[in-house]
């Protein structure tokens, strides 16, 4: 299967397309059975109603989705039944903007899932702005809403009642396909004609997307009872991959070494190529293993039968090299590394083509030390009004670009659907002024192009019956892609539109020109208000992923130096101590990106943020080599010349640390003091005490970054 294929598969078979067409018939089937009977705006506020639950329907746990839609539905028929009164007067209208934009832009301080109700319940008092009805008409509109809430509601939890472990799969499949996409990056690095430095941007990238789907997969796998406590085969299979897959990830993470001094070296030798090569080979095979996890029928996983034989025959190119490019230990080391890449891949695709699975191997690690846990409590948003609180800020930048967006629109002379300004704004005003930038750019190029799109199919074609079948076609594209592709939403979302008005009898040449207007205009409005109220620029906020990084490094470190002492270490300890590096890591790397799409003037230090994002990257690679092949060997007690390298490192991140901030590091000595422990002479490779050292370099050049950043 080719990549094409394979990327089109993906797509098909993952929960962004089957979220789609979930909500696409859950939008559409109201609408369409109440116009048979002559009641098509009973079965359009229906119709809203599933729409506006949909938003909140994002993946997880079942209890936590159920909560989420049954709050959404509650919060949409309150909003609907307050905003259909409140629209009677401009001024309390105007206040309930205001009031609501604040309030539901709070819910972003208990996590993404209350940040998607909140967006939801802002989108649906939006869409009420220009509806004309009276006081019996509004109590009938929110009864529809709250009736299709309630429908999409119980179409959600059906189709999860009828497939409980589909999300789970899609989510690991996903999780595999990025890994896939890094491990070829990594490829990239012994391709002498690219770029190191671009190399890295990619790789760090990527991390941050692993990062996020591997989040997502705990949130599915370890918070849902059914897989956890229950002792169904599928659920164990899919935890025991899962461990497997980050074990994994763990092992391409550590394939680092000095890949300018390779390049120097063996450039011209050929051999590298044929490096590159295989791990591109191997990236191939983890990406059909996340197919085959994903798709709903079974397919062939591609296998990986000559790999056995390219290794023997990339060791013997290595070996025929000799001398004569000086010593070739390290390439040795790059064949280990594959070679046990391989081994993995093999693992994974003989466990999912005949799993064996050992309950007492499954339920070890304690699952729920893995996922964070939101309290829901009033103390939490009273401790948040406050302008240190970067959610505090944006709640009150959108109330206030909220309330000028309505106030231009009620001044200028403008048509009937001036709700499009603010919605607008909503979705295009995010904290991050950088997100800000890039959803505006994406909103107007994406308007410009589904509105010649719909123009184009409403002008040429006039079958009323090819129009409804796009209409649907653009519906499936603009929910499938909601969550991941902006720019393509917006250019479904676009002709959806304007066919969707075409049949509702209104000029849809006017439509698309209003929409443009309203684009430009709130596009705008969220634009500047991203950059003058109240901003908080990333180069302001990167000395808390920083200091994250830092404590996650010295935690990793430290466990390092207890199995180099002969202390023995908890799995679950050293799982959680990685998974931190992960997630802080990608943390600071997002932050970093963020920064430099910010205008030119507000980032700081940017090529030393960049250097101390590599490096510790680095340090974290080397540390999982040697700390994983410490927890898998038998425990040694080694002598203080290979715990004095360790020591130093683990000094030396403390004092940086302290640096970045005082109180969150003790004192140096205390940390080395406390480490200290009798040691008993053993032998050992002296590969392992240059490892040792070369971390202790590079925690120094970390320190030195850290004290330039600080002047």
């Amino acid at each position: 299967m080719n990549k094409r294929t394979r990327q089109v598969s993906y797509f098909l078979s993952s929960q962004y397309f089957s979220d789609g067409l979930r909500t696409t018939l859950s939008i559409l089937l109201p609408s369409l059975l109440f116009m048979q009977f002559g009641q098509l705006q009973t079965g359009l506020a229906m119709s809203l109603g599933a729409l506006n639950v949909s938003i909140s329907d994002a993946p997880g746990p079942v209890a936590h989705r159920r909560n989420g839609m049954t709050v959404t539905v509650l919060f949409a028929f309150l909003v609907t039944l307050i905003t259909g009164f409140a629209r009677m007067n401009a001024y309390i209208l105007g206040a309930e903007i205001l009031l609501f934009s604040f309030f539901f832009s709070m819910l972003g301080i208990y996590g993404n899932r209350a940040t998607s109700v909140g967006t939801a319940a802002v989108l649906i008092m939006i869409l009420m702005l220009d509806r004309p009805l009276d006081a019996a008409g509004v109590i009938h509109e929110s009864l529809c809403v709250l009736i299709g809430g309630l429908w999409y509601t119980g179409i959600s939890l059906l189709a999860t009642r009828l497939q409980p472990y589909r999300l789970a799969q899609q989510a690991l499949g996903q999780c595999i396909h990025e890994m896939a996409k890094l491990m070829a990056i990594k490829a990239d690095f012994y391709t002498i004609s690219t770029n190191l430095d671009e190399d890295y941007r990619r790789l760090i990238t990527q991390q941050v997307v692993v990062s996020e789907k591997q989040d997502a997969v705990r949130e599915v796998l370890f918070k849902s009872r059914r897989i956890v406590a229950e002792s169904t085969r599928m659920g164990r299979l899919l935890l025991l991959t899962f461990v497997d897959v980050v074990d994994l990830y763990e092992q391409i993470t550590a394939m680092y070494y000095d890949y300018a001094a390779i390049r120097e070296r063996f450039g011209g030798s050929g051999v590298l190529e044929k490096i590159a090569r295989l791990i591109r080979y191997l990236s191939v095979s983890l990406d059909h293993i996340g197919l085959a996890i994903q798709s709903p029928v079974p397919i062939p996983m591609h296998q990986a039968d000559d790999m056995t034989l390219a290794l023997d025959r990339l060791k013997r190119r290595i070996d025929s090299l000799g001398d004569q490019e000086g010593s070739t230990l390290v390439l040795k080391k790059v064949l280990v590394s594959l070679r046990n890449v391989s081994q993995r891949l093999t693992t994974l695709q003989n466990n999912l083509a005949m799993p064996v699975i050992d309950p007492v191997q499954a339920d070890n690690l304690e699952y729920g030390r893995f996922v964070s846990h939101q309290e829901i409590d009033l103390k939490s948003f009273r401790d948040n009004l406050t302008f240190g609180s970067a959610v505090f800020r944006h709640a009150v930048r959108l109330s206030l670009a909220m309330l000028i967006g309505f106030v231009l629109t009620k001044l200028l002379p403008y048509g009937h659907h001036s709700y499009w300004v603010l919605l607008t704004i909503a979705v295009i005003l995010k904290p991050a002024f950088s997100l800000t930038k890039q959803r505006n750019i994406e909103r107007i190029i994406g308007t410009l192009v589904g509105g010649l799109m719909g123009v184009l199919v409403l002008t040429f074609i006039p079958d009323k019956t090819i129009h409804f079948w796009f209409m649907v076609l653009f519906m499936l594209g603009t929910y499938s892609t909601q969550r991941t592709y902006y720019i393509v939403m917006v250019i479904c979302v676009t002709p959806f539109v304007l066919i969707l008005f075409s049949f509702l009898g209104v000029s849809y040449v006017g439509v698309a020109e209003e929409r443009l207007f309203d684009t430009f205009l709130g596009g705008t409005i969220a634009l500047i208000a991203g950059y003058l109220l109240f901003p908080q620029w990333e180069s302001e906020q990167l000395l808390k992923p920083m200091k994250a990084v830092l404590k996650a490094n010295i935690r990793y470190i430290q466990l390092l130096l207890d199995s180099l002492s002969g202390r023995p270490i908890a799995l679950v300890d050293y799982k959680l101590a990685r998974k931190e590096v992960y997630v802080t890591s990608a943390n600071l790397g997002s932050a970093f990106e963020r920064m430099l799409s910010e205008p030119k003037h507000k980032q700081r230090n940017e090529k030393l943020i960049y250097e101390f994002v590599v490096l510790n990257h680095v340090l974290s690679a080397n540390v999982a080599t040697i700390t994983s092949a410490q927890l898998n060997g038998e425990t040694k007690t080694y002598p203080a010349a290979v715990l004095r390298p360790v020591k130093r490192a683990l000094h030396t991140l403390t004092e940086s640390l302290r640096r970045l901030d005082s109180a969150e590091a003790k004192p140096a000595s205390e940390t080395i003091v406390s480490d200290s422990v009798p040691s008993v002479s053993t032998v050992y490779d002296t590969s392992l005490l240059e490892q040792l050292n070369f971390i202790q370099q590079i925690s120094s050049d970390i320190g030195k970054l850290v004290e330039r950043a600080k002047r």
